[in-house]
């Protein structure tokens, strides 16, 4: 029996081992583990738009995780897997070529997502160490493909996108159809810890508007920063703060080495293929739109 707990329902009708409750995270789970004898859980809710409202993203974010582990203790569940982000190293002039799992936890400051997912990530730790259960956490790279409709992905929907004045950083990602595969192989598994997980290679910022036919403005950052802070502070946009700008300007990129060799573990795409998926998709509703 597969359990699906969401706020909005499935697009779609689940398989017949498969029943779906609608349960926000954000509210005490009860018994509902026990009720459906739960022994692993995948957990993946998560608010990725930055928001102003900190409280409110925080309350799932970090509020969410905690009502998810209570219910994980509360019924015995044996195994834990956790989606995070490799965004929880943080994007630093300093970084080395490729982050490690043992590389330290930067996340930019005002930069809630990341934020909120080293919060969610130490109290898994804990949980870990208490409950003595086994505890997956996987540090992803930002997922992309032909269906993405993430806020990365929407972000370049428009004409026009900036880039920090004598800054190309290559970026990572990873296939929509290789993060599915990789949390089946993560559920399945009886390996615990932290990993990396991310496509071969990378593609850089300049490519990646290139590739979508976007033109790339690039400005100093003594301007961007302030500029890019202030619009959002008045509501002109809602990407991201300044500390987003820090991500497609300093490098970011992991060493996949450790889930490639302990779980024999490896997506499909690299990262620019997943990123040439997106494109495509983009090109394809766009032509049929034009059609229609």
């Amino acid at each position: 029996m597969v359990l699906a707990t969401d706020i909005v329902p499935p697009g779609s009708p689940l398989p017949a081992k498969a029943v779906f409750v609608d349960q926000d995270v954000a509210v005490p789970f009860g018994e509902l583990f026990s009720e459906y004898r739960i022994d692993t859980v995948v957990h993946l809710a998560y608010v990725m738009r930055p928001d102003r409202d900190h409280k409110a993203a925080k309350r799932v974010n970090v509020g969410g995780t905690e009502h998810v582990l209570a219910a994980c203790s509360e019924s015995g569940v044996n195994r834990l897997v956790y989606l995070s982000s490799t965004s929880v190293y943080g994007a630093h002039a300093d970084n080395p070529a490729l982050l490690a799992e043992d590389s330290p936890t930067r996340p930019a400051p005002g930069f809630q997502y990341s934020v909120d997912k080293m919060g969610a990530e130490a109290l898994i730790r804990e949980f870990a160490a208490s409950a003595g259960s086994q505890a997956l956490v996987l540090r992803c790279c930002p997922v992309i493909g032909p269906r993405a409709d993430n806020f990365i992905a929407r972000a370049f929907l428009k004409p026009i996108l900036v880039a920090v004045r004598g800054s190309d950083p290559p970026m990572q990602f990873i296939h929509e159809d290789d993060l599915v595969s990789c949390l089946v192989r993560c559920t399945l598994d009886t390996v615990a810890g932290v990993f990396n997980v991310a496509g071969e290679g990378a593609i850089r910022w300049s490519e990646m508007a290139a590739t979508l036919g976007r033109r790339l403005v690039a400005l100093p950052a003594v301007l961007l920063y302030p500029a890019t802070q202030a619009s959002w502070a008045l509501h002109l946009q809602s990407d991201s703060p300044a500390s987003g700008l820090d991500f497609i300007r300093y490098p970011w990129n992991v060493d996949t080495s450790k889930i490639e060799t302990e779980l024999a573990y490896q997506t499909r795409y690299t990262s620019r293929q997943a990123w040439e998926a997106y494109a495509n998709g983009r090109r394809k509703i766009k032509q049929g739109a034009a059609v229609g």
